[in-house]
C-alpha cells in the first residue's frame, strides 16, 4: 500500500509540474540554459534579431523582431517577430505551451497558421522537455519593446528590406546598382 501511495504521490507531482510548466511557472536554470543553447544552435536570432540580415545585428534588441522580410510567393512578404516576452510587442502574453505549440505545430495561439519561412515542421520534432526549454529561455529573457512591420500581402508595399527567392532569369533582369567610382574598392 505504501508503495502506491509513493507512485500516486510522484504521479501527481508530475502532472502538477507539467500544469506549472504549461501556466508559464518558472523554470529551473537547467531548462533555460538548454533553452539557451537550443535557441543559439537553431540559428532563431538570425530572423529574430534586428539587423542580422544587414551585417549588423542589434544586440539591445536581442531576439526582439526583426527588419528584414522574407518575400513567400503567392502570400506576401514575413518579418521575423518579437521573440520576447514583452506583452505589447512579443511573446509576453503567451503561456509556455503556446510558444511550444507554435514552434512545434506552427499554430500560433490566435488561431493563424505560420508560414513556412518559420521552420516549425523541423522543429516537431523537438521533445517536449526540449521545446519546454526554448519557451523557458524565450520567457526568461529581458522584454523589448519592438513592433516589426507586417506582414504584407501580395499587393501591398513592404516598408522592409526584403529577402527573396527568385529564378535567375529574374535575378539578372532587376536593375543594377550604379557602379562605384574609378579607385574605390569594391
Amino acid at each position: 500500500m505504501l508503495k502506491l501511495k509513493a507512485i500516486m504521490a510522484f504521479a501527481v507531482a508530475m502532472v502538477l509540474c507539467s500544469c506549472l510548466q504549461a501556466a508559464g511557472a518558472e523554470f529551473t536554470a537547467e531548462q533555460i540554459a538548454r533553452g539557451k543553447y537550443l535557441v543559439g544552435i537553431s540559428g532563431c536570432n538570425d530572423c529574430h534579431t534586428p539587423g542580422y540580415f544587414l551585417g549588423k545585428p542589434d544586440a539591445s534588441k536581442f531576439l526582439g523582431g526583426s527588419d528584414v522580410g522574407f518575400a513567400i510567393p503567392g502570400l506576401g512578404v514575413f518579418v521575423g517577430p518579437n521573440l520576447t516576452p514583452d506583452k505589447e510587442t512579443g511573446l509576453g502574453n503567451f503561456t509556455a505551451q503556446q510558444i511550444v505549440t507554435a514552434i512545434t505545430k506552427g499554430e500560433s495561439p490566435r488561431g493563424r497558421g505560420l508560414v513556412r519561412i518559420m521552420p516549425w515542421e523541423a522543429f516537431a520534432g523537438l521533445t517536449e522537455s526540449d521545446a519546454f526549454a526554448i519557451a523557458a529561455y524565450l520567457k526568461s529573457l529581458p522584454p523589448v519593446k519592438n513592433q516589426v512591420a507586417g506582414p504584407f500581402g501580395e499587393t501591398e508595399t513592404p516598408t522592409v528590406f526584403v529577402l527573396s527567392v527568385q529564378p535567375g532569369a529574374v535575378y539578372a533582369g532587376l536593375p543594377k546598382p550604379p557602379a562605384p567610382p574609378a579607385g574605390t574598392a569594391k
